[in-house]
This record gives structure tokens, C-alpha cells and sequence, in this order.
């Protein structure tokens, strides 16, 4: 009752290719490829972005306590 048959969905695509034509399609089949490979690379880079985060602190925190040790030295 609620299933959709082959012969539907070999209607429906042959409407869209009528519509919108095969080069479209390609092209839209490429982009959408190239958009899922960027938001699966920027996925698996993201733990490394914050692994360098945190390293940047902790240097940031290390240079300052160096300098506020050399500044207390000096006086």
C-alpha cells in the first residue's frame, strides 16, 4: 500500500532527465560527490585542528609564564 514500484521510479526519472537534461545531472552528480569528499575530509581533519588548538595553548601559556619569570628576574 505504501511501497513505491520500479515502473514509479523509472517514471519519475525519466521526467527528470526530460526536465533538466543529462548534462545537468552529470554535472550535478559531480558537485554533490565533491561537496560530500570536502565535508568528509574537513570531518577527519577536525580532531587534528584541535589537537594543534591545544598545543598552541599550552605554548601561548609557556612562552607568557617564561616572560612574566624573566620580567620578575629583572626587577
Amino acid at each position: 500500500m505504501g511501497g513505491i514500484s520500479i515502473w514509479q521510479l523509472l517514471i519519475i526519472v525519466a521526467i527528470v532527465v526530460l526536465l533538466f537534461g543529462t548534462k545537468k545531472l552529470r554535472t550535478l552528480g559531480s558537485d554533490l560527490g565533491e561537496s560530500v569528499k570536502g565535508f568528509k575530509k574537513a570531518m577527519a581533519d577536525e580532531p587534528k585542528d584541535a589537537e594543534f588548538k591545544s598545543l598552541d595553548k599550552a605554548e601561548k601559556t609557556a612562552q607568557t609564564q617564561t616572560k612574566e619569570e624573566k620580567e620578575k628576574e629583572q626587577a
